[in-house]
Formats: structure tokens, C-alpha cells, sequence
């Protein structure tokens, strides 16, 4: 008898499959997300490159230094800083880094949120609301959260953690944030995918041309979620979103949230999906402005 997980994937599998989704990325856009991520991380240098502490002071130059620079800014600390240097908002920052006895939780807000330096698809991220995690709707202690942290440290000697400021939805609400992710290539966006998540897998999503024109979904790793009016900081969004693409010149997706208090940066992601999960038009869309506007570019 399959489990009730099991069915599920099955029913998300022959969904996809229905709908057209190229879940094993063979479209010309995925190939290339693919071949990037091979060439990104499977050198021997990645995690140095990744890893590279960098300073607020750090001129761009220092930044772009080295082949395949852009990988300085998946780590997220990195990130952070290309985006502050830019002039857009981020998180306040609360504490980082690996020593968990120089991190006293006493003396946070209420609400805070930790994120690792390294890491994808939400792992390690908690969305604390007094003991509250938003993201798994679970309680944790403090003493918890450190042993957490703890062995994932353990597991990976480049791994910090940040802790962040909690940042309110734009009617002030604690919550998980929609994510607003900017795909754009050298300064120029093809869509905006809005994600409203419900935990750190689950959620809807839609798709949006800078204008906020509907335009047909990315991907179905989400189910289809019912047109939402724009944020009220969309212009800013924008803004900053092809300011960054300009500076990290190939082609990334940007990720932002829509606070109170406008639009700041979440992080950047280069590789999404590393090439699988999207639709057939969406893998033609993308390709054609990778053409466009970053040809012969990795």
C-alpha cells in the first residue's frame, strides 16, 4: 500500500506532466541553468570563491575579481553587502557567524529570523515569533535552535548563520513573506514570480511582466495561485532588481520581499531549480532574453 506522501508525489508528478512541465529541464534554458551549475560548483575552488569574506568597504572591483565572480554572492552575507553597496534595503542584521556562545537569544527582539550563509529551497531558515517558527509551524526553545545550528556548523567548516530582523508584511503582519522573484538578465527582467508560501515547500505561485501583466507561470513547483494586485513598493522593486542584474551582469534571479517599509533584498539565486521545473513557453521566454541581452555569456 503506497503512503499518503508517496501518492502525493505520484499525483504531482502525472500533474506535471499533464501541464507540460519540463521537469527534467531538457529545454535550452534548463541546459544552460544546468551547465552553469556544473561549472560553478563542481571546481575546486567553489567554496573559496563562495566563501570569500568580503567587507562593506570592499571596492566593485575587489568584488569582480576572478573567473565566475558572481558565486561570491550565493553566500548570503555576501550577498547582503553587493545589495547594501547598490543601494537597496536589507534585513537588519542582528548577529553572525559560527561562535553560538557569543549569540544570546536573550537579548533579541521577540520576532527574528535565522538563515544559513549556504543553503537553498529554505533549509535551516526559521521564521521565529516569541517561540514560534512560521515556517514549520513548530515551538522551539533556544536551547534547541542552538543544537540546530550547531550541527549543521559541524557539517560544513564554510557555514555561518545570520540572524536577521523579522521583517512585517506591508500591513505589518509577522508572517511568512511573499517572495517576489525577479528573473533578469543584465539589467533586464522577464517575469516576476510571486510565491505565497504556507511552509517551507508549500504555496501558490503566478507570474507577472514588470508592468504587472500576467504572463504564464515559470514553473508549476507550486500550484497556481489567483491574480494579486501589485505591491505598493513594485516600482522600487524594480528598480533596485535591474540595478543589481546590471552589476552581477549574467543572468540571475533576485529575490525580494515587500515590507513595510518597501522593498528590500532577500538574496540572489543563479542556478534556480538547477534547470528543472519549467514549463516549455517559460524555458523559451527565459532563453530568448538570455540571447538578448546576455549572449555568450555563462
Amino acid at each position: 500500500m503506497l503512503c499518503f506522501s508517496s501518492l502525493k508525489n505520484i499525483i504531482r508528478t502525472t500533474r506535471k506532466s499533464i501541464t507540460g512541465l519540463d521537469v527534467k529541464g531538457t529545454g535550452e534554458f534548463s541546459r544552460r541553468l544546468y551547465k552553469r551549475h556544473n561549472i560553478f560548483w563542481n571546481s575546486p575552488d567553489a567554496e573559496l570563491i563562495r566563501n570569500k569574506a568580503m567587507q562593506p568597504e570592499s571596492p566593485l572591483v575587489a568584488w569582480k575579481t576572478g573567473v565566475n565572480w558572481q558565486r561570491k554572492l550565493s553566500n548570503k552575507y555576501n550577498a547582503r553587502l553587493f545589495a547594501q553597496m547598490h543601494g537597496c534595503k536589507v534585513a537588519k542584521l542582528y548577529w553572525k557567524g559560527r561562535n553560538l556562545h557569543e549569540l544570546d537569544f536573550e537579548k533579541l527582539p521577540e520576532q527574528f529570523v535565522i538563515r544559513p550563509t549556504i543553503g537553498f529551497s529554505c533549509s535551516l531558515v526559521f521564521l521565529m515569533d516569541k517561540n514560534f517558527n512560521h515556517m514549520d509551524q513548530q515551538t522551539y526553545t533556544y536551547r534547541q535552535l542552538k543544537e540546530i545550528m550547531a550541527e549543521a556548523l559541524d557539517q560544513n567548516p564554510y557555514q555561518e548563520f545570520l540572524v536577521e530582523e523579522f521583517l512585517r508584511s506591508e500591513q505589518g503582519e509577522y508572517k511568512i513573506p511573499k517572495d517576489y522573484k525577479i528573473w533578469a538578465f543584465n539589467g533586464n527582467i522577464a517575469a516576476i514570480t510571486v510565491i505565497n508560501r504556507t511552509s517551507a515547500k508549500g504555496g501558490l505561485s503566478n507570474s507577472y511582466d514588470e508592468h504587472w501583466n500576467v504572463v504564464d507561470d515559470i514553473g508549476r513547483v507550486y500550484e497556481l495561485a489567483p491574480y494579486q494586485e501589485p505591491p505598493a513598493c513594485l516600482q522600487e522593486m524594480v528598480s533596485a532588481a535591474k540595478k543589481l542584474s546590471k552589476a552581477y551582469e549574467i543572468f540571475v534571479r533576485v529575490d525580494f520581499y515587500a515590507t513595510d517599509k518597501g522593498a528590500v533584498f532577500g538574496e540572489f539565486t543563479p542556478t534556480p531549480g538547477r534547470g528543472n521545473g519549467f514549463t516549455p513557453n517559460s524555458d523559451k521566454m527565459l532563453l530568448s532574453f538570455w540571447d538578448k541581452y546576455c549572449k555568450d555569456m555563462v
